[in-house]
């Protein structure tokens, strides 16, 4: 009695995925809306879409797409951070390094110094005068902004809302940068920046570290029109020309174990 035909093998899991990663390839490309926006916010790589089943669907970390989730929704909608209940300066200084992909050939560790700024009183102006002019006043602000950051040989990490965050190669750049952004203003709005140094952590489209963390703090502290400096800043750039400062002052600051030495940093 001849034996009945044998089945073919199932499939491996690896060629089955294969083949679900090309079939989603295909969809997205028929949907360039859908295939831009994955990539944009990190769900997809875009090697992926080159190569299906040949690399990883992803290689931003869930808390990276969470945030440029977050960046997307506040672009379109300012308004949307008094909803969540966070401030620019929060999500711009998430130190996200203990979430990051396992490839960091291309990170550096270096002396970098950091500055952030953004707006007293967005939060209200946007909840009184509504999305449109908070967008409108922030388009403004950016004209402001990049000619200082550039002049100062600085770069601009990202920005969120009302907030940016700054990196330069040296402290004084740095800080006459920080002087001149806190003697602007965008429409009814001061601006305000906090600046600090140290080693950090720096990738292509990032800086991380604890010298972030601390910058961000700094900035919380500042008034409208103020300028925040660190000690280790101040110590780097002593004798600096054209920039006075007053301090110093020691005050604790969210999230750090011990208070900081600070000076305010102005303009002669």
């Amino acid at each position: 009695m001849p034996l009945p035909p044998s089945k073919p093998p199932p499939p491996s899991i690896a060629a089955l995925q294969s083949l679900l990663a090309t079939r989603l390839a295909r969809l997205l490309d028929v949907d360039p809306d859908l295939r831009d926006a994955a990539v944009e916010l990190g769900i997809i790589d875009r090697n992926w879409l080159d190569q299906p089943g040949e690399h990883k669907l992803s290689t931003a970390p869930p808390l990276e797409v969470t945030r440029r989730l977050l960046e997307k929704k506040v672009e379109r909608k300012p308004s949307a951070f008094a909803t969540l209940g966070l401030k620019a300066i929060d999500m711009l200084s998430w130190d996200m390094s203990w979430n990051r992909s396992p490839d960091t050939a291309d990170d550096t560790t270096a002396e970098a110094t950091v500055v952030f700024t953004d707006l007293e009183g967005f939060t209200r102006f946007t909840s009184d005068e509504g999305d449109t002019a908070a967008l409108a006043l922030l388009d403004e602000h950016q004209k402001v902004v990049m000619p200082i950051v550039r002049g100062w040989n600085g770069r601009l990490v990202k920005k969120i809302g009302d907030g940016r965050m700054l990196v330069f190669g040296n402290p004084s750049d740095a800080v006459h940068a920080a002087v001149e952004l806190a003697d602007s203003n965008a429409g009814p709005l001061a601006v305000r920046a906090g600046v600090n140094s140290g080693l950090a952590v720096i990738t292509r489209d990032d800086v991380l570290g604890h010298v972030v963390n601390v910058a961000a703090r700094v900035t919380d502290e500042a008034n409208g029109g103020e300028a925040l400096v660190t000690a280790s800043v101040f110590v780097a750039v002593e004798g600096i020309a054209n920039v006075g400062f007053t301090g110093p002052m020691t005050r604790p600051l969210k999230g750090i174990d011990t208070p900081m030495v600070l000076y305010r940093a102005q303009g002669l």
